[in-house]
Parts: C-alpha cells; structure tokens; sequence
C-alpha cells in the first residue's frame, strides 16, 4: 500500500486556511466554539468567519458567503442546521475547496440518507473530500490545530484517536486533559459518508508524531478495504480499538446511532487479532494501553519478572501474567544472582521477587535496577504497596530514576502503587512525567502484556498469499441452473457436485428417483448406507425427518426410503421430493465445521470449529477474514477449544491437520472467487488419522436470490 505524507488528506490535518461557514459571536453556540479553539489553539494559518450577518468576531471579519474569499480554501468546517448544509456543500463545490468537516447532525443517522447521498455526490464530482456529517471536528498537532467544539484544551503528544461517536469523543478530549495524555490527532468520523478510518490512517500511520493510534469504532462500511488497511497500519504502530455493540441490543444501539451496521462481534473481534489490533474493553484499559506504547521501550525478549513488597499483590499479578501469556521468568540460578543482595533472607528471589514489607526506596531501586543489568531479564513489573516502614517521600524519586534507567537499556517496565493519600499525590506527579504507573496490578500487568501480544503478532504474521486451485466455471455452471430454478439454495447433489469442483472429499453417493434404485445405488456403494431427503422445499433434513443412518442391508434401505418419504411429507405436505441420496456410511472419526460466508460488513470470511449436531450448543469456532493463507488456517484451528482432539488424546493417533487446512482454504477460495454463494457450511467434516484424509458429509449452500444475482 503506497503511502506518503503527500497523499491528498494531508490538507485536512495540515490545512493553510480554514473557513467557519456558521461562525457566531455568541458564546455557547456551535460555531462560536470551533473558532474560538481554533484562534486560543495557536493555528498558525489564515481563519475566514462565514455568517450570513457579516460583521466581526474576536477581531476577524466575517464574510457573508464563502465565495466572497479570494483564496482556494483547504479545510471548510460546517456548523449549520441541516437544512442549510446541501446549499453550503454547492457553495464549497464552486469555491473549489479541499475538504469540508460537517459538525452538523440530522443525516444517516436518523434516516435522512438521501439528504446525505445527495452531499456526497456534490463533493465527489467536485474534487471535495467529506469529513462526517455528525462530528464534533478534528485536532491536529501538526497545524496546531483545534477545529472541535470540545470544551477542554488539547496536548500534543504521540496518541492518535479516531472515534465515530462525536459526544464520546468530546469526552475523550477531557480524559486526556485529565490523564495528561499528549495527542497528535483527534478526529470525529461520524456518518463515515466519504472519508473513513481508512483514509485517515494514511496520514497518520506515518506521521513521525504520531506512535499509537486509538480507535471506536460503532459499526464498519467497506471492511474488506479496512482489513487490508489495518494489516498494512499495524506493521509499523500499533493499533487499539474498541468496539461498541458487542451485545445484540449493543449492536442495534450502534446501528441506529451511526446508520452503519455493528454486524457480529465474533467476526469484528476475529478479525482485529488477525489484523494485529489489539482490543480493549474500555477507556481506561485503552488509555493505559496508550500511554505505554507511547513513552515505554518495546520488548526485546519475553522473560519478564515481578517485584513486590507484598505476597497478596504479587499472586495477583501472577494471575494477571498468566491471562495475557507474560512468560515469568523461572531460572532460579539466575534470579538468585540478580536479586539476592536487594531481597532479605526471610524474603524470597523466586518470581514473584519478594522484597518483603519492611523494604524502603533503597531497597526498591536495587532491585529494581537489577533487571538493567541481567542480559537474561527482559521486562519487569514493579508493584508498591503501602507500608508504615517506607519512606513515602522518596516513592516518586525511585520510580522515576528506575523508570529512566530501564529506557536507557531498552526494557519495558510498569509500575502498580497501592494505597492512601500519598500514593495519589504520587500518582498525579508521575503521569505528568509519563511515567508508566497505575493504582490497579491488573492495569500495570496488562499494559505490558499488550506489548508482548503487538511483538508476538509482528514476528509470527505472514503475508504469503495462497489461493485453492478449484474449477471456477464448473461452479458458477451449477449456480447458474439452481438460479434458473428459482431457488436461494443448491440441493444435495449440487452441493456434493460443488465440493468435487473444490477438490473436496465427499462419501460415494447417488440420488435414487424410486425405491428400486435406491437398493441397486446401496449395493453398488456398499453397506452401510445413510440415505437423505433432496427437495428444495426441506432445507433441514433432520429436523423433517429425512435423514436414516447406518443401513446395513436391502431391508433397511426399503423401510428407510419409505420412511424418509413419509416424514417429509407430514413435514411438508407441499413439498416437491426429487429423490433420495444414498451414500457410503463412513468411519468415525473427530467431526468439524468448515464454512464460509459473505458478511455484510468484511466481506468474505471462513470459519471452522468445532462440528456435530451441538455445534450451536458448544459454539467452538473461529473466523477469519480472507484473503488467508495456510499458516493463517493453522491458527485458526489452535484457537478452538477443542484443537487437542486434532493432536490426538487419550491414546489415539494425530489426525490429518494437513487435509484440514486444505479444506479450509478450499472453501475460502469458493466463497471469495464466487459472488453468487452467501453460505456455505460443511458440518460435519470427519477428520481421520494423518494421511488418511477426511470427508465432508453434509454441506449446506446459500446463494443469492435469484432476483439479485441477476
């Protein structure tokens, strides 16, 4: 993805003039807001005032329209009732403006969406690039710039955030002012109507200022395109999202709030671990995750050691390390040597390093300057309860000095400080200095955790691009009868016709049209025989029925036919039967689920998990985006519960993990290279010892209506 501080959006963030269209002079108001923090801010460029009522406000002429200034303009920031904003947009169109930012509501959002269509147009065949509508404006450090109506003064600093809920935003602004977290850029994205979160990560993905970017995200547009985006963003700065609408009627919340969908918080959260994102489940877990990738060194390796004055604090911690995979380092040869001059003898140097409750700040600075200088150390998490023994005034001194001192040698350290007044006094002081310091062990044990999770994605990902060889043309073929048929679904037999195109491995079958086939189709097979209803009017043949297992003989099959038949018409007496399947019964073996779908919001996606009649029960499955390629597959299936089943258990043999990859990708491949299939799902997928292969006994294929894919 090319990518360069040239890319046309850098005038939104770097503009060398702004136009108010809807500046006021009267406090309170909207526009008296924005340009009152634009010129308080410090914007170094030239501020045009735009209301009808001309005048002048905090020293700046008004124009009475945007056309009377003599200059192109780069950034227009709207601050209109909606009514008044389709006219303001033709009057930037004629001007030739850059970039308009829409502060007002009343759009898509409401469902006003042709209103908001009819802006866009304007723009697009204008040259103009929109910002919103629904937002509550843009800062950026770079131009020195505050075009918010944010009530808090912005630092600059080396966080990003982009947000799509303006009101959320603005309180972002506070939290920061509070917390003292420096910004580099704070951008309201709103309706997301023309630019997104993609656009502005190519400014901001290489802005040097810029080390963290903080996303909120309501609901995606154009996911297949933010996929590629975040790959591309997280291998040079990390990326922490949070996601609203992880409940369904969270989901319905955001949907109505934003007029774009939440979609399944399984796939949105799938797809950011595949992307290297790092999620977070509230503010102040992404702040404090901020904070550490901007001012803390990055890991060089992953020992990492705990050092305490308490017992209590220190499991708890210990808990923590286990939850965000922290290797605690454990060669007690080594800790012994670090640590044994700073620890006393009723102490300990066993990870938790105990320096006991009677340490003062002495004690705390040499153990915690021994991880500097022990090669075998890579990281250290400093917790401080408070003691009657400890000399409090020395707490800020020592966490400074240890704090610079594991900068100067690379290594990351978080600091937790439990306890009364002074500990908030200290608190206070130290995150002016941006010193990495919480008032909970989770906090500070998370914080470094997140780290290794960003160095752990960037040294196993891989960008290798793999595509399934499956035959295309003989796929859409059978498609395009089922369209013909008027049907949103393929029947058994174009299914299993479908998996043979893909390379996949179904059991022999045959569709019998009357029961002295279905004998004849059963002794060519061979017993056992399972044998399933076809119609296009039962799409759930179990639940009709019309499914009989384990046939053994010439008997079975002739009272199975019968009452496969039987049941499905008391299931669905209007039911059109086409025939009966009769198929090998095959061996039993580990049951998956591979499937694939068109997800409104990313694309194409995979799936795979765990399979059976209970998988809606057991919900052991994955998801990825695609493209993917084979090394991508193998962590989807280390990620379901039931992984170790594949390995082999309890005695049994490894099975072939190999044939399931294959699988996976295969399917991949179907649903990407053909947009007439929504759905697929094989449940099961029997997987047999390895080099024995597997086979997909039941597959299920939506396609689109007919109307649609016409």
């Amino acid at each position: 993805m090319k990518n360069s501080h040239e890319d046309p959006i850098k005038s939104l963030f770097e503009p060398k003039n702004i136009a108010i269209v809807g500046a006021s002079n009267v406090k309170g108001k909207i526009g008296y807001t924005i340009l009152n923090n634009i010129v308080s801010g410090g914007y170094r460029g030239n501020i045009y005032p735009v209301n009808p009522k001309g005048g002048t406000i905090m020293g700046y002429s008004v124009y009475q329209n945007i056309a009377d200034i003599n200059e192109t303009i780069d950034l227009v920031t709207v601050a209109v009732p909606a009514k008044f904003v389709l006219d303001t947009v033709e009057n930037c169109a004629k001007k030739k403006a850059k970039h308009i930012q829409i502060i007002t509501s009343g759009f898509s959002e409401i469902g006003n969406i042709e209103e908001e269509k009819k802006i866009v147009a304007i723009a697009k065949s204008n040259g103009m690039r929109i910002l919103g509508p629904n937002i509550f404006g843009l800062y950026s450090a770079a131009a020195s710039m505050n075009a918010t109506f944010s009530a808090s003064k912005i630092k600059s600093g080396h966080v990003a955030i982009l947000t799509q809920s303006g009101a959320l935003g603005v309180a972002m602004i506070g939290k920061t002012a509070v917390d003292n977290i420096g910004l580099s850029a704070i951008v309201s994205t709103g309706n997301k109507c023309d630019i997104d979160e993609n656009d502005l990560l190519r400014y901001l993905v290489p802005q040097k200022e810029t080390r963290v970017i903080l996303m909120y995200i309501e609901g995606v547009k154009n996911g297949s395109k933010l996929i590629d985006t975040l790959k591309w963003a997280t291998e040079k700065k990390p990326v922490i999202v949070i996601k609203s609408g992880r409940s369904k009627r969270g989901a319905m919340a955001a949907a109505s709030h934003t007029g774009s969908l939440a979609g399944s918080d399984e796939i949105f959260d799938a797809i950011m671990k595949q992307c290297g994102v790092i999620r977070a489940k509230c503010l102040n877990e992404a702040f404090n995750w901020c904070e550490f990738f901007a001012f803390c060194p990055t890991p060089k390796g992953r020992n990492t050691v705990i050092v305490t004055n308490g017992g209590g604090v220190g499991v708890l911690a210990t808990d923590t390390a286990e939850e965000f995979d922290i290797d605690l380092y454990d060669d007690q040869t080594v800790l012994k040597q670090a640590f044994e001059d700073s620890v006393p003898a009723f102490g300990s140097t066993k990870n938790p390093i105990d320096i006991t409750g009677g340490a003062n700040s002495d004690h705390y600075k040499m153990a915690l300057n021994a991880p500097v200088n022990c090669k075998h150390i890579d990281a250290t998490i400093a917790l401080y309860c408070e003691t009657s023994t400890f000399d409090s005034e020395n707490l800020v001194p020592m966490i400074k000095d240890t704090f610079e001192n594991h900068k100067k040698a690379g290594k990351p350290i978080s600091y937790a400080i439990v306890g009364g007044e002074d500990v908030e006094k200290a608190m206070i002081i130290l995150k002016k200095e941006n010193v990495p310091v919480y008032n909970e062990v989770n906090d500070a044990v998370s914080s470094l955790g997140v780290s290794f999770q960003y160095q752990r994605y960037l040294k196993e990902k891989s960008d290798l691009v793999e595509e399934a060889e499956i035959d295309i043309e003989r796929i859409n073929s059978i498609i395009d009868l089922a369209l013909k048929d008027q049907r949103p679904f393929l029947l058994s037999n174009e299914s299993a016709d479908i998996m043979s195109a893909a390379g996949i491995t179904m059991p022999k079958s045959k569709i019998a049209k009357n029961i002295n086939q279905a004998i004849q189709y059963a002794n060519e097979i061979g017993y056992p025989v399972v044998m399933k209803v076809v119609s296009r009017d039962i799409l759930h043949k179990s639940d009709a029925g019309g499914v009989a297992l384990d046939l053994i003989n010439q008997n079975e099959v002739l009272d199975a036919y019968e009452a496969i038949i039987q049941n499905s018409m008391d299931y669905n007496p209007q039911a059109t039967i086409d025939g009966i399947e009769v198929s090998e019964m095959v061996e039993k073996g580990v049951e998956l689920i591979v499937g694939a779908r068109m997800d409104r919001a990313f694309g194409p996606i995979v799936m795979c998990g765990m399979g059976g009649i209970y998988v809606e029960v057991i919900k052991d499955v994955v998801f990825r985006g695609l493209p993917i390629n084979s090394h991508e597959a193998m962590k989807m299936l280390k990620e379901i519960r039931s992984f170790p089943l594949l390995l082999g258990v309890r005695g049994e043999k490894k099975k072939d993990i190999d044939g399931v990859i294959d699988t996976i990708m295969r399917v991949g491949s179907i649903i990407k290279k053909c947009n007439k299939i929504t759905d697929i799902e094989i449940n099961p997928v029997v997987v047999y010892e390895q080099n024995k292969g597997l086979r997909a006994l039941d597959v299920r294929i939506l396609i689109k209506n007919p109307q649609e894919a016409t």
